[in-house]
C-alpha cells in the first residue's frame, strides 16, 4: 500500500517541473518578442510627428490671429507672411544657407573640440579625488556663469575672429560635458568595477571597457547639454562681436535686424535658431539616447 501511494505522487514533482520549464520558456519566448516587435509606422506618425505638427499649426494660426486683431503693433509682431517674404528674400539672394552654415559650421566645430577636452577632464576629475577637490568646484561655477560673460574678455584677449568665437564656445560647453561624464561616472555600480578588475580590466582597459560603458547615460545628458551650451555661446558670441571678416550667421543676423528695426529678420533669425537646434537634437541626441536606452533594455519597442 505504501508502495502505491509512492509511485501514484512520484510523477507530480516531475511534472511539475516539465510544467514549470515550459511557463518559463514561453515567458521567455514573450519577452523576446516583444523586445523586438516594432511600432508600425502609422503609430509613429500619430504619436510622434502629428503632436509637435499639429503644435506649429497652432502657434502659427494664433500668431496670424493676433497679426490680422491688431493687438499688438505690425512693426513690434510682423505676421506670418512677412516673415515668410523675409525668408523667400534671403534665399533669392543666395544668403540663407550662408546664415545656416556660418553658425552650424562653427557651432559644430566648437562643440567636438569641447568634447575632446571635457571628456579625458570629466574622467581625470571622476577618478582622481585630489583633482576633483581641487576643480571640481571650479567647473560647477563655470557651468552655472553665463556665456555671455566671456564675450567681452575672449574679445580683448583674442580680437574679433574665429578664435574667439570657439574660446567662448569651449567655456560653455567644456564644464558641462565634463560634469556630465563626472556624474556618469559617479553611478557606476561598484560591482561592475570589482568585476572588470577581476577580469583583468584595470587603468586604461577598465575605463574604455567598464567605466565609460556604465557611464554612457550620464555622459550622453552632458553631451547634449554640452551642445545646448555651445549653441548659445556661440549665438551670445555673434550677437555681441560684429566683423566683417567674421560673416553673418545667426546671432549676427538677428543684430542686424534689431539695428535696423526690422522685425521680420528678428523673427527670421529665431525662427533659424531655433529649427538648427531642434535638427541636431532629432538627427544626432534623440537615435543615441534610444540606441543607448534600447541596449540596456529600457526602450523594447521602436
Amino acid at each position: 500500500m505504501a508502495s502505491t501511494d509512492t509511485s501514484a505522487k512520484g510523477p507530480a514533482p516531475k511534472d511539475s517541473g516539465l510544467s514549470g520549464l515550459a511557463g518559463l520558456e514561453a515567458g521567455l519566448d514573450a519577452l523576446e518578442a516583444s523586445a523586438t516587435s516594432y511600432t508600425p509606422r502609422s503609430e509613429v506618425l500619430r504619436n510622434k510627428v502629428l503632436p509637435p505638427f499639429l503644435a506649429v499649426v497652432l502657434v502659427l494660426v494664433t500668431w496670424q490671429a493676433l497679426s490680422w486683431a491688431q493687438v499688438v503693433d505690425p512693426y513690434k509682431l510682423p505676421s506670418p507672411s512677412d516673415v515668410w517674404a523675409e525668408v523667400t528674400d534671403a534665399w533669392l539672394q543666395g544668403t540663407l544657407l550662408d546664415y545656416v552654415w556660418t553658425s552650424l559650421w562653427r557651432g559644430m566645430s566648437g562643440f567636438l573640440l569641447a568634447l575632446a577636452i571635457g571628456t579625458p577632464l570629466g574622467l581625470l576629475v571622476a577618478r582622481v579625488r585630489f583633482v576633483r577637490a581641487a576643480i571640481g568646484p571650479i567647473l560647477s561655477g563655470l557651468q552655472s556663469l553665463p556665456s555671455v560673460a566671456w564675450v567681452p574678455p575672449a574679445v580683448l584677449w583674442l580680437g574679433l575672429n574665429d578664435s574667439m568665437m570657439y574660446a567662448v564656445i569651449l567655456l560653455g560647453a567644456v564644464p558641462s560635458i565634463a560634469n556630465g561624464l563626472v556624474s556618469g561616472v559617479d553611478q557606476v555600480p561598484p560591482l561592475f568595477l570589482r568585476a572588470g578588475r577581476t577580469l583583468g580590466a584595470t587603468g586604461v582597459r577598465g575605463t574604455w571597457h567598464i567605466v565609460m560603458p556604465a557611464a554612457l547615460p550620464g555622459y550622453l545628458a552632458g553631451l547634449k547639454q554640452g551642445w545646448a551650451f555651445s549653441w548659445r555661446s556661440l549665438m551670445a558670441a555673434e550677437i555681441i562681436a560684429s566683423s566683417p571678416d567674421l560673416g553673418v550667421g545667426l546671432g549676427q543676423l538677428l543684430e542686424n535686424g534689431r539695428t535696423n528695426s526690422s522685425m521680420s529678420m528678428v523673427f527670421l533669425a529665431i525662427t533659424l535658431i531655433l529649427v538648427v537646434g531642434i535638427a541636431i537634437d532629432l538627427l544626432i541626441f534623440s537615435p543615441l539616447e534610444r540606441r543607448v536606452l534600447r541596449s540596456r533594455g529600457l526602450l523594447a519597442r521602436s
